[in-house]
């Protein structure tokens, strides 16, 4: 992966971190990347590909906690929603084996989505909701304004105010 996307991708994992903290969730890193980051450098033999590597490599990025209510937290940055696509079937194992909710950071109005587990169903469309209308998470629009701020200031906006639908 390109060193830029890399760097794009754990500054919408940052925004992400600290919109829910700010929304009132207790934050915790859970995902491959934060636990066990190592194994892929001592074991030459891991395998991403075998079925072992994938269940790792689909750990959520967070656990989020509000209240009594645990969720885990997937994070995706993607310049177009569209190109979100791509990643159906890590999504589908991510809802497999986790039921996360995942954000997506992209630089299309609404700025973060949400999808659940719904979107793992074959054939479905992957609908989305603004991340302020999701219950479980509790982000009100006065935080999102000032993560939205964020986004635009840290990313090269290209359509500001028009809001795509995914188009699958």
């Amino acid at each position: 992966m390109e060193p830029e996307n890399l760097l794009k991708g754990r500054i919408a994992e940052s925004l992400v971190e600290e919109l829910l903290k700010r929304s009132g969730n207790r934050v915790y890193r859970f995902g491959y990347e934060a636990v066990l980051q190592n194994l892929t450098q001592l074991e030459e033999s891991f395998d991403r590909e075998s079925e072992v590597g994938q269940r790792i490599s689909s750990i959520p990025d967070f656990i989020a906690v509000k209240g009594k209510k645990i969720l885990f937290v997937e994070v995706k940055f993607r310049t177009d929603p569209s190109f979100f696509k791509k990643d159906i079937n890590k999504l589908r194992m991510i809802g497999e084996f986790w039921r996360a909710k995942i954000v997506l950071v992209t630089l299309v109005k609404p700025y973060f989505r949400v999808f659940t587990s719904s979107y793992i169903a074959e054939g479905r469309r992957l609908d989305s909701i603004p991340i302020e209308k999701d219950p479980d998470l509790g982000v009100t629009p006065d935080v999102l304004n000032k993560f939205n701020e964020l986004v635009e200031k840290y990313y090269p906006i290209k359509e500001k105010d028009e809001e795509k639908n995914l188009p699958f």
